[in-house]
């Protein structure tokens, strides 16, 4: 059994959103596991902390503003002295830092998890603003952060320095709960289909990248081809909502849900027969240089045996094999996901991917399996601090 200290103090728990999923996700499952966890993080008004077997604390960054979040360092630093760790886990962040600070005082493992680009990446923000400070503070900072680390996980290893050693990077992609997403989820369903439709369902935060309205474009394009049986459900809020719902206005056949509960999901996953995750790489420059996250909505549909239509991106591809769990299409070539729906409208194929689709996601992609490799790499990692000090 470790004790794990936690530092996830920028996510807001509970929340449908993917990092306080994330969280939630790891703190109990590696807590199932065995171990002794305590979680930092943002609590919800709304809703109380989850009730499971970690424990949870409430700490937020100063006035809401996560680039302030080093600032709670000192409260950091003492709940590790109350808990004497083994390992502390920090969720990183440029202007973090608090989790790898406190592992250092209390001679802890440090654990960095990394699910967005610490390198400098071509046209980077933080690159400029390095360049018109001379001293390079930002890098200097994240470098420190990574050399102090004695194990980072993330799903790519491009994404992390290269003067950081290899045998210190765990790769791994994050998950999906096999338990609460399956094919007979239950639960109220949010949209109606009629006999003989076939419903592609897309569930995300509406942001550019996330590619929505492709999905209403290829409705529209099928309405052109006079294919009125596939319809499409979008659950979800986020600054590109207004924009991809103008865009299916006098369209029919597309519903919108707005923001639901992550536990409501479920079952509206497993009403669905194919999952969209329509990513646009060409609207965030990071996503350019490299597709640097793990896609929860990928792994939620799989869970619920639903094949996957997604771009062909590389890192996808490790992902959902093209026709084995689901449709891989060219963004490149027009109409490409309307032809990708179009296939998915036959049922046989669609309960063959998807039934490969769950089996997959069961043995590789469930949170209970990344907790249990995750284990692994953190026990090795702590034996490898006790023997360096």
């Amino acid at each position: 059994m470790m004790r794990i200290l936690y530092s996830a103090i920028d996510q807001t728990v509970p929340s449908a959103h993917g990092g306080s999923v994330h969280v939630t996700s790891v703190a109990e499952g590696l807590s199932a596991l065995g171990h002794d966890v305590h979680v930092l993080a943002s609590p919800n008004p709304g809703a109380p902390f989850p009730r499971g077997t970690a424990v949870w604390w409430p700490v937020s960054p100063p006035f809401g503003d996560r680039r302030l979040r080093l600032l709670r360092v000192r409260q950091v630093i003492r709940r590790a002295r109350a808990l004497r760790p083994d390992a502390v886990i920090e969720r990183y962040y440029n202007f973090g830092g608090e989790g790898i600070l406190a592992a250092r005082k209390v001679g802890a493992a440090a654990v960095l998890e990394v699910n967005a680009p610490v390198v400098d990446y071509p046209g980077s923000t933080k690159q400029r603003i390095d360049r018109l400070l001379i001293v390079e503070p930002l890098r200097r900072w994240r470098d420190w952060q990574c050399a102090a680390a004695d194990l980072i996980i993330t799903p790519s290893a491009k994404i992390i320095p290269p003067n950081v050693p290899a045998s210190r990077v765990f790769q791994t992609e994050w998950g999906a709960d096999t338990g609460q997403f399956h094919p007979a989820a239950a639960g109220a369903v949010p949209y109606e289909r009629a006999p003989g439709d076939t419903v592609a369902i897309f569930v995300g935060a509406f942001r550019t990248w996330h590619g929505a309205i492709h999905l209403v474009e290829a409705i529209r394009d099928l309405r052109a081809r006079g294919r009125h049986d596939i319809k499409a459900v979008l659950i979800g809020d986020g600054p590109e909502l207004g924009r991809v719902r103008r865009a299916a206005e006098g369209l029919e056949g597309v519903t919108f849900t707005g923001a639901l509960p992550h536990e409501s999901v479920p079952a509206s996953l497993a009403a669905a027969d194919a999952g969209v995750a329509p990513f646009d790489v060409s609207a965030h420059a990071p996503l350019q240089w490299e597709f640097y996250w793990s896609p929860l909505k990928i792994f939620e549909y799989m869970a619920s045996g639903l094949p996957v239509i997604a771009p062909r991106i590389e890192r996808l591809t490790r992902i959902v094999r093209d026709g084995q769990e689901g449709m891989l299409y060219d963004p490149a070539q027009p109409g490409s996901l309307a032809s990708a729906l179009e296939q998915l409208s036959n049922p046989a194929l669609r309960a063959q991917l998807g039934a490969a689709a769950r089996a997959r996601v069961s043995e590789h992609f469930s949170w209970r399996s990344h907790c249990q490799a995750l284990e692994r790499a953190m026990r090795a990692a702590r034996d490898a601090h006790s023997d360096r000090y």
